[in-house]
């Protein structure tokens, strides 16, 4: 007799099931199902009564329901609909109802309140504009406790010299400390993702570095499009030039400073590099006090990158 196939179970959660409501990979939802995991992101995120807690994707409310009995108040901001009914649903006629506020839409493109922690597992496709969104954002807040891929959590805790080490290690590190906390299986997910997860604790340096972001992104951007490069390699692009010209151009004209009729850009670039013996060196075994110095060293010679 020919053996049946079991029917396969449909990854939608039990909360959600009756509703019909299938999980949409395209927002990344993967609900984290296990609460040991959920607690211990809770616990070290050091939560305290009086704090109001930021959570992006609360997803079904797992990891929101536990933190309602924690803090005074939880910001919980979602982008499907369907999931804002359900969350709703479920802290209707509680004590929690008073305590939670949902903002409805895409993180990125909301303006975040006031909020003194953030615990999250985030739709992983976000991950980098939503660490530097939270890390640019005013008021600071304490810390926060995230979900990430695993590899993603790598690159931002990864140090000069490591493998991963790139222009997403270095600018998060200028703007905050990281540290890994645990690693996370995928069939801690439903439904499992196609990655392992790992979470990370950022805490943003408070106060922050005395540094235009805009150009140390700028000057990071060039040196790591190659990062085992030489930095005398790297800027000798004809388009990295282009722009620094017009920009040496326009702080010129801003100082009313005269420009020589033999200016070259090409030989002004080589030689900040040269005096802050920086030519010789590779963007992936730079620390934050090498790129702090060099932007010092350019910036003084009227080269800028925004």
């Amino acid at each position: 007799m020919p053996k049946i196939k079991a029917e396969k179970k449909s990854r939608v959660h039990n909360e959600i099931a009756k509703q019909g409501i299938q999980f949409n990979k395209d927002f990344g939802q993967h609900i984290l199902k296990n609460p040991l995991i959920i607690t211990s992101m809770l616990d070290k995120a050091g939560l305290r009564p009086t704090d109001v807690a930021l959570e992006i994707g609360p997803g079904t409310g797992n990891m929101t329901i536990k933190m309602l009995d924690r803090v005074k108040k939880v910001i919980a901001c979602e982008i499907d609909t369907r999931l804002v009914a359900e969350l709703q649903k479920r802290v209707q006629g509680t004590p929690y109802q008073a305590k939670l506020q949902i903002l409805v839409g895409d993180v990125l493109k909301t303006e975040l309140p006031f909020f003194d922690i953030c615990v999250a597992n985030i739709p992983y496709q976000i991950s980098s504009p939503l660490v530097f969104k939270l890390l640019l954002h005013r008021p600071f807040f304490r810390c926060a406790v995230l979900m990430f891929q695993q590899e993603f959590a790598q690159r931002l805790v990864a140090k000069p010299g490591d493998k991963l080490y790139c222009r997403l290690s270095i600018n998060t590190q200028l703007l905050a400390r990281v540290d890994m906390l645990m690693k996370v299986g995928k069939n801690n997910f439903r439904p499992p993702p196609k990655v392992e997860s790992s979470v990370v604790r950022i805490e943003p340096r408070n106060p922050p570095p005395p540094i235009n972001f805009v150009e140390w992104d700028g000057l990071t951007r060039i040196a790591f499009v190659r990062k085992n490069k030489t930095l005398s390699a790297s800027f000798k692009q004809s388009t990295t030039l282009a722009v620094l010209e017009k920009n040496y151009k326009v702080h010129c004209s801003l100082h009313n400073k005269e420009i020589p009729e033999d200016f070259d850009i090409k030989q002004k670039v080589q030689d900040v590099l040269t005096a802050a013996e920086a030519d010789q060196m590779r963007a992936r075994t730079m620390d934050v006090d090498d790129f702090m110095k060099l932007l010092h060293a350019f910036n003084s010679e009227g080269i800028h990158f925004a």
